[in-house]
């Protein structure tokens, strides 16, 4: 009889700690069975073309590190992130943006007003590429050096983000 009692009680102790070990974590620290993996093969048309505009090689070739983002213009958290990719731009960094399942005029705009920020632009007109990358939602950037992804972001990337997340991972692979 005891032992009912105490039943409702072990319950909520149980939920509580489920919850409090959910909230503790950060939604933009989502681990990438990708990190340290060479990018998957592909080749990308430009963004309302039919001749390529982006392929494994461009991306295996470059020297440094370059940033590779997933966007659309349909994300609402893109286009809050979009300004500081702009900063990124002007800092120097080679950025290249993957157009996720949208219209060729929609992206156009979509640059045309915010600014353009990439290096090259490709379009993942039927999502196969990001489903390669182990994309998931939008936007995502990754970090890439000698064609290996060395680290991803989920999400918009900010001064903060980059500043606490970023920068410490640039350093290390940039020695």
């Amino acid at each position: 009889m005891k032992l009912k009692a105490f039943f409702p009680f072990l319950i909520f102790c149980v939920i509580s700690i489920a919850l409090y070990v959910g909230l503790s974590l950060n939604p933009g620290e989502i681990p990438s069975e990708f990190i340290d993996d060479p990018i998957p093969e592909f080749s990308l048309p430009v963004v309302g073309g039919g001749e390529v505009g982006l392929t494994t090689a461009d991306l295996k070739n470059e020297e440094g590190v370059v940033l590779v983002n997933f966007f659309a213009s349909w994300c609402a958290p893109c286009y809050v992130e979009h300004p500081f990719l702009m900063e990124l731009q002007k800092r120097g960094y080679k950025i290249y943006g993957v157009a996720y399942k949208d219209k060729a005029h929609a992206t156009n705009r979509f640059l045309k007003e915010q600014g353009n920020p990439y290096f090259d632009t490709a379009a993942d007109n039927d999502g196969r590429v990001a489903i390669e990358w182990g994309v998931y939602g939008f936007p995502e950037t990754f970090i890439i050096k000698d064609g290996v992804i060395r680290h991803k972001h989920a999400g918009p990337i900010m001064e903060m983000q980059f500043e606490d997340e970023f920068m410490p991972i640039l350093e290390s692979i940039s020695k």
